[in-house]
């Protein structure tokens, strides 16, 4: 007979404590489960871009990110949340998660002047030019 391993799901949950990126772009726990659409959240970042008041928020407005704020209870206050919030190092691990380099790329491309933008396409035409220089010389050596 076959084995079959049963194991939890690696999918991510709606539980107290998970960080959502809300639709603003900025940060917060959830702090209590209204019900199957809504949630009560807090988020006291040190960054003012990331930080959230504390509020209820609709799931279709939020999305779900990987970190969670371990061992927060149910209801917990701001200052309860906040403490939770730097024992967990939430700032530094969304700081690291691709998620947020993506976002601050497109920032940066959304901050370029027709000038920046053309220096950008030299140095990839420059960076295609050496990489093809570099592929001629392989496939010429071999």
């Amino acid at each position: 007979m076959a084995s079959i391993d049963i194991g939890a799901t690696s999918w991510r949950r709606v539980e107290v404590g998970r960080v959502l990126k809300l639709e603003n772009g900025s940060l917060a726990t959830i702090v209590e489960i209204i019900d199957h659409k809504r949630a009560l959240v807090d988020g006291p970042s040190d960054d003012e871009k990331l930080a959230t008041p504390r509020g209820i928020v609709s799931f279709s407005r939020a999305l779900l990110t990987p970190i969670v704020v371990e061992k927060l209870p149910r209801g917990a206050r701001s200052t309860t949340v906040k403490k939770a919030w730097e024992a967990s190092g939430v700032d530094a691990k969304w700081k690291e998660s691709n998620w947020a380099k993506k976002q601050l790329q497109q920032e940066r491309r959304q901050s370029l002047t027709d000038f920046d933008r053309f220096k950008v396409l030299r140095l990839k035409k420059q960076r295609r030019f050496e990489e093809r220089k570099a592929l001629a010389k392989v496939r010429a050596a071999a």
